[in-house]
């Protein structure tokens, strides 16, 4: 059954929902992704959504409930029971997706639910999960997996892996571990196959295996899994000990979360804003740039009123202020968006950003002599005033290279005291470059039509 998300077949459904027919509205919901259906509950009200909600069956409802928003999913698990969240979700759940759960929840509800939870192990894992920070990789990865020791041959590890995988969805690797649970390496199925089933494990895995520690950041363990293109990895303790995996649909999560939050820090929107947010959280998030660019305002006003009488004197430099101050922010915002871009990819070491450094200067130079160059054609051809000339080109230049330098080289100060980068695009670049682009505009010109 071939079933698109239209506006026509979103008003099918409400109309299922009020008519209350679940029949058909069963035939619809169950050959549709949790994805497609957590799309279409967005565009219902409340009581239509959790109408179609709980018509769900337990694994296909979990899968749902982690497609959710988050903000949503916290409104909707507030008025729910935690005998029914441990029943209907966590219980259907992978260990690292449960654990996201449970986390949202109020510290006494977290207690009830785990305590409702009927897989002790399932439930142990979930405790276990909790401990670790959010954004490391102990934080978000899953207790799922399937490992077999060293000393076991062929024939016993088909057993042992036969046992294990029916709770893994996906088994990418197995993952060999000694009697102490430690990591020694990965085994490939296609060598489980090709040798003989009294062949020891130990002489069969490969113990070239790329791992990352628990308390590993977020952005370390994207890194690594991008470099050597890994569907999984595994994560280990400070001892070396098997604790876990991390696949790479949590890695994209991760990737996408800090997309989507670089990108509203670039519009100048501090914190987590979503669309289902609360006016007043959207207003938070929004206001503290705003703020920012206000009083870069005013404060571009008093370096206009500071030098009104000579502007009043040559009206004539009045006309490129808008140019000016647009080549500077635009230049300024293009700089730090590329530094922030490679230091979000791993250029981090000193070297390497030394050159960064370099090109972006030579880049800024080229860039500000041939913008000099074009604008000093345009004045002397229409404008027949050579100190304007002069003053506009020289100082478009400085401010094209001063705003390169100041959009490479802040992203690099707040990366070096562990402030995200992206702060330093958007309004903040735009504003200061305003202001000072300003500055060095008027006293150029001031000197050149001899006003100082």
């Amino acid at each position: 059954m071939q079933f698109e998300i239209t506006k026509e077949n979103i008003e099918l459904i409400r109309d299922f929902v009020k008519s209350k027919n679940s029949a058909e509205l069963l035939k619809i919901l169950d050959f549709l992704h949790p994805a497609d259906i957590a799309e279409i509950m967005d565009d219902l009200s409340v009581n239509e959504a959790k109408f179609i909600y709980l018509l769900l069956d337990g694994e296909k409802a979990s899968d749902v409930l982690v497609e959710i928003p988050d903000n949503d999913r916290r409104r909707f698990l507030k008025v729910l029971q935690p005998d029914f969240i441990a029943s209907k979700f966590i219980e259907h759940m992978d260990s690292d997706d449960a654990a996201d759960v449970v986390a949202e929840l109020d510290e006494e509800v977290q207690k009830e639910v785990l305590n409702e939870i009927e897989d002790l192990g399932q439930a142990g894992d979930i405790v276990d999960l909790l401990e670790y920070e959010e954004d490391t990789a102990g934080g978000i990865m899953a207790k799922e997996l399937v490992s077999v020791n060293e000393n076991l041959t062929i024939a016993a590890c088909l057993k042992e892996i036969s046992s294990q995988a029916e709770e893994v969805d996906e088994i990418y690797y197995i993952y060999v571990i000694d009697d102490t649970e430690k990591l020694k390496g990965i085994l490939s199925l296609k060598k489980l196959i090709l040798n003989p089933t009294s062949t020891k494990i130990s002489k069969l895995y490969n113990a070239d295996v790329k791992m990352v520690n628990t308390d590993a950041r977020q952005e370390e363990v994207a890194e690594i899994m991008d470099k050597y293109d890994l569907v999984t990895i595994p994560v280990v303790d400070d001892i070396g000990r098997l604790k876990g995996r991390i696949t790479f649909d949590d890695v994209i999560d991760f990737v996408r979360e800090e997309a989507e939050k670089d990108y509203q820090m670039v519009s100048g929107i501090t914190g987590d804003v979503e669309p289902g947010d609360k006016i007043w959280e959207v207003l938070r998030a929004r206001l503290p740039w705003l703020l920012i660019g206000l009083l870069g305002g005013i404060l571009g006003a008093v370096v206009l009123s500071n030098n009104e009488e000579s502007l009043k004197t040559v009206t004539e430099l009045a006309f490129f202020i808008p140019l000016i101050a647009a080549m500077g922010g635009n230049v300024g915002v293009q700089s730090s968006s590329i530094v922030v871009q490679s230091i979000a990819s791993g250029v981090k070491d000193i070297e390497t950003t030394s050159r960064k450094l370099i090109k972006e200067v030579s880049v800024a130079l080229f860039t500000a002599t041939i913008f000099a160059i074009l604008i000093f054609t345009y004045n002397f051809f229409s404008q027949g005033n050579m100190n304007l000339t002069y003053s506009v080109s020289l100082s478009l230049f400085i401010v094209i290279l001063f705003a390169s330098l100041f959009g490479t080289v802040i992203p690099m100060i707040l990366n070096r005291f562990k402030i995200d980068p992206a702060l330093a695009t958007g309004p903040f670049i735009t504003t200061m470059n305003d202001i000072l682009g300003l500055l060095i505009y008027l006293v150029i010109g001031k000197m050149f039509f001899g006003l100082l």
